[in-house]
């Protein structure tokens, strides 16, 4: 895996969260190629589980685990994303190859799993996606958006995924779940938040669409992807994966584009700096346009899956912000991830109200 943004370690220094003695006995058991002195770097940038380069000998792979410290039921499953990367391989859906899953937490303090290091770039910031120019731009935004239809066409029996999740009533589970994570990280008064909420149960539409692979965080700087050529990688944090509706994964998009893409929020923040139309790509409904052409998607009234991203990103964005107030957060950026909760109620409130 690629990313310019990697934490500068001094020599012998280990990150947080690693045990590399633990996981050099590890890999002699289950991966004894991946042999000779390792060391490791936080690759910066994720807000959730963790990811490092690892180093063995002169092999390159990544590593991912969950989180230190708040760590929410269910949210930081490291064997639901290596299934579903293992799963996804033989697909047109372009993912890192799985190594090894280890869900022992007392190899290395919690349970991860081994990647291949992938080509390409994680376009997060204003600074990387401006030298693009407006051509390579829409290109990078169309190859997200055909990528996303690939993952929706694919037949979760036929990859055997028929049992990843219960796609009867997910919209509904999906506002129960994040309400409940939202209890789980509350530290501070969020007004609207509890409406939003509630409007979002009462309404919860049926899902014609449902029992799709859902990628659950579907977002540019979740991708690897080269801009010239523009080639996408790899899709990356599969952590919320399921079976379900794939609005979902258009209306927390949407939310990513044009709610925080489109907010004063977004300078300089590191979740939404370089995304949307302010970063000068193509507008959300051009992206949805693309989308609906290559996909049998009823794409129909977003606009309740709008206010479901908005709600699931607050909630998101608030675990992230109660975790850094502990202390419990590696990397930068984290100072203004709070100031996200705000901006993301109010659109949400609006979205559930449309009719």
């Amino acid at each position: 895996m690629t990313d310019p943004a990697v934490d500068a370690l001094r020599p012998g220094e280990v990150p947080a969260g690693l045990d590399l003695a633990r996981l050099a006995d590890h890999l002699a058991q289950h991966r004894p190629e991946l042999t000779g002195p390792l060391r490791a770097e936080l690759i910066a940038g994720g807000k959730s589980n963790l990811t490092y380069l690892l180093r063995a000998g002169e092999r390159e792979v990544v590593l991912r685990r969950p989180p230190l410290g708040h760590v929410l039921a269910t949210a930081h499953d490291m064997g639901r994303e290596f299934r579903v990367i293992s799963a996804l391989a033989p697909t047109e859906v372009p993912v890192p190859g799985a190594l090894l899953l280890c869900t022992d937490p007392d190899v290395i303090g919690a349970p991860f799993y081994l990647m291949e290091r992938m080509p390409g770039e994680v376009f997060r910031t204003r600074a990387q996606t401006d030298p693009l120019g407006d051509e390579r731009r829409r290109d990078l935004a169309m190859a997200m958006m055909d990528t996303l239809a690939a993952l929706h066409t694919v037949d979760p029996a036929e990859v055997g995924l028929a049992d990843f999740g219960r796609p009867e009533g997910y919209l509904a589970r999906q506002v129960r779940r994040w309400a409940g994570q939202l209890d789980r990280s509350r530290s501070r008064d969020l007004p609207g938040i509890d409406e939003l909420r509630d409007l979002l149960a009462a309404t919860a539409p049926e899902g014609a669409n449902a029992g799709r692979i859902v990628h659950g965080d579907y977002r540019l700087d979740n991708l690897l992807a080269s801009a010239d050529p523009v080639t996408v990688h790899a899709v990356l944090d599969w952590e919320m994966a399921t079976l379900g509706d794939p609005l979902a994964d258009l209306g927390l998009l949407l939310t990513y584009w044009d709610v925080l893409g489109g907010s004063d929020t977004a300078e300089g923040n590191p979740v939404a700096d370089g995304l949307g139309p302010r970063a000068g790509f193509p507008t959300g409904s051009e992206l949805i346009d693309r989308y609906a052409g290559r996909s049998d998607v009823d794409v129909g009234p977003l606009h309740w899956h709008v206010a479901l991203g908005c709600f699931k990103l607050a909630v998101i964005c608030e675990g992230i912000h109660y975790r850094h107030t502990l202390g419990q957060t590696l990397g930068e950026g984290f100072d203004r991830i709070g100031e996200m909760v705000a901006p993301l109620v109010a659109h949400g409130l609006t979205a559930a109200r449309e009719r």
